[in-house]
């Protein structure tokens, strides 16, 4: 009887493990199919320090990255200076949208000219140098760059708020 209930014990906790989100900590996922989980709400939220934006040194060089270290995308799709994201659908399970933490987003060593754009939700997206801002769901840890070059379209982007290639 022991041992029954052990063994039931054990599989619920596995059960109950594999429905939590696996994209908690960060932005995590590709519904598209490359074997990423789906992120969280929490992906696109920014920490309550109000910094939207920040530099860090990654493999590419320094980049634009949010206040937890986070890589940020712009996304070639979208109009420098438009106000709305090419963005839309499935594409946000891939690339969500780096929301601002207060109404007027804020930088910490970004010398580019900082924005926002409405979502289809009704969230303010940053912007850089009137390029919208993303996250990459395939990054999971501060530094990564996993994003840069995805289908020639997705680019970290320089201090100055401008596209890196390569």
């Amino acid at each position: 009887m022991r041992k029954a209930l052990a063994i039931g014990g054990i599989a619920l906790a596995l059960l109950l493990a594999g429905c939590s989100s696996p994209g908690t900590s960060g932005p995590a996922s590709d519904a598209g199919g490359s074997g990423y989980s789906t992120p969280s709400s929490e992906a696109s939220a920014p920490a309550a320090s109000g910094t939207d934006l920040m530099v860090a040194d990654t493999s590419l060089g320094e980049v634009v990255v949010d206040d937890k270290g986070m890589t940020l995308y712009m996304f070639d799709n979208d109009t420098q200076g438009g106000d709305t994201s090419a963005c839309t659908g499935a594409c946000l399970q891939n690339w969500p949208p780096l929301i601002a933490a207060g109404d007027t987003p804020k930088a910490d060593g970004v010398t580019g000219e900082l924005g926002t754009i409405k979502t289809a939700d009704g969230r303010m997206q940053v912007t850089l140098n009137g390029w919208p801002l993303y996250y990459f769901a395939g990054d999971s840890a501060a530094g990564d760059v996993n994003g840069q070059g995805v289908k020639d379209v997705w680019w970290v982007l320089s201090p100055a708020g401008e596209r890196m290639a390569g």
